[in-house]
């Protein structure tokens, strides 16, 4: 029970700086303004975080027998099976966004803005993963550290998350695609 805890607090800071990086990354792509120094103090401890948070995760689902079986019942499942699938996809497409600012700059250069296209909608996968895996875990890590045990409060607290989380994927996708259009395809 341990393991859940520190992952449930991992992944609730993880959440955190997440939201912090995007919120700036927003605000960068909105006003051109950049400062490598405030995107690092977002990026890096966020980066520790969610390496930390999957190991532990990994560790929990195949050690502690967390895994359940998901394809039982799939209706009341669908929320843990979306935490689950966005969980895995969070490092492939993390792996590729930390590059993409690169390798869109190289591709626009040699003149193949289909490679630009191609990774601008991997940015935008990315950010649906993201806030996906952020939304249907939230109140689950209250859970797990026994700060939440209202079902009617957890509902409550879920709804206005996937606001949120509907809101900030629209305001990413549109400005930092806006802005990657307008520096590499422009």
């Amino acid at each position: 029970m341990k393991l859940k805890k520190v992952n449930a607090i991992l992944g609730l800071l993880s959440i955190l700086f997440i939201l912090l990086h995007l919120c700036y990354s927003v605000f960068c792509y909105l006003t051109f303004y950049y400062n490598p120094l405030l995107k690092n103090i977002f990026a890096y401890p966020f980066l520790v975080l969610v390496c930390l948070h999957a190991v532990c995760g990994m560790l929990t689902v195949f050690m502690q027998d967390d895994g359940g079986r998901m394809d039982l019942y799939p209706k009341q499942n669908i929320r843990t099976i979306l935490q689950r699938a966005s969980a895995a996809l969070i490092l492939p497409l993390l792996i590729i966004h930390i590059k993409s600012f690169e390798w869109m700059s190289g591709a626009a250069e040699i003149g193949k803005p289909i490679f630009v296209w191609l990774l601008i909608l991997a940015g935008v996968l990315f950010f649906a993963v993201v806030l996906t895996h952020v939304a249907t875990s939230f109140t689950k890590g209250f859970i797990t550290l026994g700060l939440l045990s209202s079902e009617k409060t957890m509902k409550q607290i879920d709804r206005f998350c996937y606001v949120v989380c509907g809101a900030l994927f629209i305001v990413a996708v549109y400005s930092i695609t806006k802005g990657q259009i307008a520096m590499f395809l422009g």
